[in-house]
């Protein structure tokens, strides 16, 4: 296999005269780490299927921007009612599919309906649940009524979960996606890249670039690899942290450490013995040093957490302390659960570096408690059919980048299996809240709770490792969606 990464680097190096020649400064070779299992985000949880659509193939009523806030997207505008219920949106003018068809109110009536139907297959449906009624007013107008005022509702209509889709092409967008944004889906070499081309008929501020390509490259030597010989121009969630200084030093990249929305968490399957017990929850926090793992996984980046919750966040509250290593108490709480002897399980890892990692060094101290773990790397296609739609797992270790996602926690069937009445009261509580100050604090309950209740193991917020050539502009240099949004870049001239 290191063979073969370096023959790639080596032929890669070779044809860059001829590949920048054919590129122009129209085109953007972008790296991710994880190849997408299918392109329709409303029917994956994959973050990495938002890396390569959101903003750039598909769009929503609104959309998030770089800085996180809320703007129009195929929306131009809205108007909510007094009781907060009730959202009047109106349409852009001229929007068109990729396929030539007309965008209007009646897409915006099928993608809500679809999304919330019984057989949806949204992995992000709990996003719509709060959604009584959706109805057409004539072609610009829809008009979305609420059970209860939801203080976050136009953030969650900026998620890539509820994007417009039109209903001729719906079935077929996660092959072939055909959206509204300002490139349009062009090919997809399975094991390799997707191609994006510009949409000449964008009813907006077109992109700059002419075309654009997504290489998937897991590996992070063939990453580095990557980068130092051209084959790509820009990495948004650079998979190697330890080269980092070496990019700073070298003056054609541009380095930029940001952040995200990632918090990376020793997923834990609540409902299998004998991680159904509280104590050997929180025997496990007891027993994790996070400074270790981000030290050891992450080579110093990365913020420690002690909850479900961004640091960056104004509702953030500090949580690390709640369970401070102590090895002894790990271990009384395991003999007090039954298991003075330990236990051996499972851990599953999928490909992020932060995973692989990260999972070798928590393996190493839970040992130092009695808990033998049996490492099995998954790929991310295994990952999302075992442990997240299966539950076939015992510890896991990823990211969860979604933003402002703690409500997954009072999902009945959500993967890590956690049941809490209290918590899912908390989360009705916050549904129901508008007012900005009051719902911090009911975020900061909900962050309690979580931590009271050693859900998962909490490690640490991901940072967002951008490396890219010093002459491309307008990449996002924080994460506040999963996105690598092209609408605003392009090349020094």
């Amino acid at each position: 296999m290191k063979r073969l990464v370096m023959a790639v680097a080596v032929c890669a190096a070779s044809l860059i005269p001829l590949q920048l020649q054919a590129a122009g400064d129209g085109h953007l070779n972008m790296g991710v780490v994880l190849e997408p299992p299918h392109l329709d985000p409303t029917a994956g949880a994959a973050a990495a299927i938002d890396e390569v659509v959101y903003a750039n193939v598909f769009e929503g009523l609104t959309r998030i921007d770089r800085n996180g806030e809320v703007k129009p997207g195929l929306a131009s505008s809205w108007k909510v009612s007094d009781n907060g219920k009730t959202y009047r949106f109106n349409l852009r003018d001229d929007v068109k599919f990729h396929d030539g068809t007309a965008m209007d109110s009646a897409d915006v009536v099928f993608s809500i309906e679809r999304a919330i139907a019984e057989d949806s297959v949204n992995a992000q449906k709990a996003l719509f649940e709060a959604i009584e009624s959706v109805a057409a007013e004539g072609a610009g107008t829809v008009i979305i009524t609420l059970k209860r005022p939801t203080g976050h509702f136009l953030f969650n209509l900026g998620w890539g979960d509820a994007v417009v889709v039109g209903e001729e092409s719906a079935d077929g967008n996660k092959a072939n996606p055909v959206g509204t944004g300002p490139f349009k889906f062009k090919r997809w070499v399975k094991g390799d890249r997707v191609e994006l081309t510009h949409n000449e008929d964008y009813w907006g501020e077109p992109a700059k670039l002419a075309t654009a390509t997504f290489r998937f490259i897991p590996d992070p030597a063939a990453a580095v690899s990557a980068m130092m010989a051209g084959d790509v121009d820009a990495f948004a969630n650079f998979p190697a942290p330890e080269s980092m200084v070496q990019f700073e030093a070298d003056p054609r990249f541009t380095v930029v450490i940001g952040s995200t929305e990632g918090e990376t968490i020793l997923s834990t399957n609540n409902g299998r013995p004998p991680f159904d017990d509280i104590r050997v929850r929180q025997a496990i926090a007891h027993a994790i040093d996070r400074k270790a793992i981000i030290d050891g996984a992450m080579f110093g980046y990365g913020t420690p957490i002690g909850s479900h919750f961004a640091p960056h966040h104004p509702a953030y509250v500090d949580l690390t302390d709640r369970y401070p290593l102590n090895l002894e108490k790990a271990k009384a709480l395991l003999a007090e659960a039954g298991y003075a002897d330990g236990f051996k399980a499972t851990i599953k890892l999928p490909p992020p570096s932060y995973a692989r990692r990260g999972g070798e060094i928590v393996a190493s101290q839970l040992r130092e408690i009695g808990i033998d773990l049996e490492i099995i790397p998954v790929e991310w296609a295994q990952w999302l059919e075992q442990a997240f739609r299966g539950k076939d797992f015992d510890l896991t270790i990823v990211s969860h980048t979604e933003p402002m996602d703690i409500g997954i926690y009072a999902r009945e069937d959500y993967y890590f299996d956690y049941r809490s009445e209290a918590f899912n009261g908390i989360m009705d509580k916050l549904a129901a809240e508008v007012d900005e100050k009051a719902r911090y604090g009911v975020m900061a309950d909900a962050q309690k709770r979580l931590a009271d209740d050693a859900v998962n193991g909490f490690l640490f917020q991901l940072a967002k490792h951008g490396v890219w050539n010093a002459k491309v502009r307008g990449l996002w240099e924080n994460s506040p969606v999963q996105a690598n949004d092209l609408t605003d870049v392009s090349w020094e001239k």
